[in-house]
């Protein structure tokens, strides 16, 4: 894709993505994500009636005369979202991969965020980290995510959720929204890491399926290539048990990474290539309320 086909393709992202966030989300998202709670804003006369412990003692002390410290909602938010940019999440056997629908799912993300005055950052991870984009605000940083992302060329072919949960908790200090992006293949999937990474900040996981994962459509024989170990086997699609094993392969899958996330308090989002992304994050907002 060149340079011209990228910057159209962003445009008409931006355009779909800014019409998702305002029809859907601008006050779902709101509810749905709280701010850190309260931060000190000023001091001011004390009135009376005001609560004894709200005195500001060394201001009151200076100025010999009664002052109370007044908070507000801490309301800014920092929202990260983790891609995965492995072989894997290049696939796609209809007219939309995976990392098609991650770019639409990171734009409306972030034009959420931007519309209520958040900042958003990016992860992009195969085996390890391979793009760290710190979080800022502004509709020029969410274009540049987005640029970014579509352009991407990663180094690695493989998967490792670690990698980027650690690179997480190690720059992200305070609470965060994080929104963990992948098809969750990853044979050394480190549960401690989830659990860990969930103490210290709101974390989302975001899988995002193939229809030909689920089963084999077509009577036919399939050449089946792991597009990350590039292992190639062929699959009998004519045989009802060799279809039957496969579809019980990938709800065994399913339920695994659901029920990993679920049993950690992590909520999960489950996008299709082929589907809309604003039904299921419409019910993703509202069971956040």
């Amino acid at each position: 894709m060149n340079r011209e086909e990228i910057l159209k393709r962003i445009r008409t992202i931006e355009i779909a993505s800014k019409g998702l966030s305002k029809d859907l989300y601008s006050g779902q998202y709101k509810t749905a994500f709280k701010g850190r709670g309260m931060s000190f804003s000023e001091v001011r006369d004390y009135h009376y009636g005001d609560e004894i412990r709200a005195i500001d003692w060394n201001v009151t002390a200076r100025y010999n005369t009664p002052y109370v410290k007044v908070f507000e909602e801490e309301r800014a938010l920092t929202v990260m979202v983790l891609i995965d940019v492995s072989a894997s999440f290049y696939y796609g056997s209809g007219t939309h991969s995976k990392i098609e629908k991650a770019v639409e799912f990171l734009a409306t993300i972030g034009f959420s965020a931007l519309a209520n005055n958040d900042k958003t950052g990016a992860i992009f991870f195969a085996n390890d980290v391979e793009c760290y984009i710190p979080p800022k605000k502004g509709r020029d940083h969410i274009l540049l995510m987005i640029d970014r992302l579509i352009a991407f060329q990663p180094k690695d072919t493989g998967t490792s959720l670690s990698a980027p949960l650690k690179t997480l908790r190690h720059t992200q200090k305070k609470r965060c929204i994080c929104f963990l992006v992948s098809d969750f293949i990853d044979d050394s999937v480190n549960l401690d890491e989830l659990s860990l990474t969930k103490k210290y900040h709101d974390l989302i996981g975001v899988k995002i399926n193939d229809p030909s994962e689920r089963e084999l459509r077509i009577p036919a024989f399939y050449q089946v290539i792991n597009p990350e170990t590039k292992r190639t086997e062929w699959v009998n699609g004519f045989s009802a048990y060799v279809k039957s094993v496969f579809t019980s392969t990938y709800h065994v899958h399913q339920d695994f990474v659901k029920q990993a996330l679920e049993t950690r308090g992590i909520s999960l989002i489950t996008l299709s290539t082929e589907g809309s992304i604003a039904a299921p994050l419409a019910h993703f907002f509202n069971k956040r309320k």
